[in-house]
């Protein structure tokens, strides 16, 4: 008999394992039983069991997470993704509902929105703060690396979509400081528009004014330099229609108005008016840095006109067009 026949003679049913970790757990032994965790699947990868590795894994990491072991949990969910490319697990319907499973088991931190006795609430506030920016630190890693593993195993080029909405969902409703540009790169990668504008319609309610108009426009510009007009358009009505249904008022700005423009002519072959309108509402995009470089960006995609030297002088924006490049 081979060593390795022989390795795979040496282990239980992964199922047997799963059972005796989970009382470790259940005891309050979450050191102990993240080192089983680790070492045991360690030896079912060894002898190439890797759907009773991924079984081990994906029970420790929800269990570790249930009880709020964020390093823990974060870490044997690495640890899943990483054995779902050693053993070539496809992208599919089945791997998508356990990679949410984990996904859902990461907490959510509430924050306290009144202070009391200012000592005592502010050295609370500053550990939520901190365990909050555990969980997304945790949260993103899982799930960067398992929009890596799904593009390289059947996905999209730039990833799984589902999975970019479940970060940037869980970027913007848990991180204790939100960064829109960055929960909008994973959007508009994702697969639905709505669940964005829904998204767009929340952060209205709580941002500083004249930031608004701002998120809404770089997400439809972000579309559009993806070559995306379907879910671009899909976006802004959608905000239209929530802000209406919910008696808010939509930003009124010469930024909206050039938005509103630039949809129309995206819909007909008017490169002169595309020109135009970036010229005429010059001063509104010059609000944000990275508008002229998504416009650019937009006139290669729908206009065929060359970019010159793309990504020079571009910044912290030049990673936004290293995501985006690709479909």
């Amino acid at each position: 008999m081979s060593k390795e026949r022989a390795k795979r003679g040496t282990l239980p049913p992964a199922q047997e394992q799963i059972e005796k970790f989970e009382k470790v757990v259940e005891e309050g032994n979450y050191y102990g039983a993240q080192q089983l965790f680790k070492s045991i699947t360690a030896r079912y990868v060894a002898a190439q069991r890797y759907p009773e590795a991924l079984d081990i894994l994906e029970s420790g990491a929800c269990i570790q997470l249930k009880h709020g072991q964020v390093t823990c949990g974060a870490e044997l969910a690495s640890l899943f993704v990483e054995t779902l490319v050693k053993g070539k697990f496809p992208y599919n319907d089945e791997t998508l509902v356990r990679v949410r499973k984990i996904y859902k088991q990461f907490p959510k931190i509430p924050v306290p929105q009144q202070l009391g006795d200012l000592d005592d609430d502010m050295q609370r506030l500053s550990e939520t703060l901190g365990t909050a920016k555990t969980c997304v630190e945790g949260c993103s890693s899982f799930l960067k690396a398992a929009i890596k593993w799904s593009a390289e195993f059947g996905a999209p080029r730039a990833g799984a979509p589902e999975i970019h909405v479940m970060l940037a969902n869980y970027m913007y409703f848990e991180s204790p400081e939100v960064d829109m540009v960055r929960v909008a790169q994973h959007f508009v990668r994702g697969n639905n528009p709505k669940e964005f504008a829904s998204t767009l319609v929340h952060f209205m309610g709580k941002c500083y004014p004249g930031e608004d108009d701002v998120a809404i426009a770089r997400a439809v510009l972000m579309y559009l330099a993806l070559g995306n007009l379907r879910d671009a358009n899909v976006l802004m009505d959608e905000i239209k229609m929530q802000v209406e249904a919910k008696q808010l008022e939509f930003p009124k700005s010469d930024l909206m108005q050039f938005i509103n423009f630039l949809l129309e002519t995206m819909l007909r072959d008017a490169f002169p008016i595309f020109n135009m309108l970036r010229s005429n509402f010059k001063s509104s995009l010059d609000r944000e840095p990275s508008f002229h470089e998504l416009l650019d960006e937009i006139a290669e995609k729908f206009y065929g006109v060359r970019r010159r030297n793309p990504l020079q002088g571009m910044g912290m924006f030049g990673e936004i067009f290293k995501m985006m490049g690709g479909d």
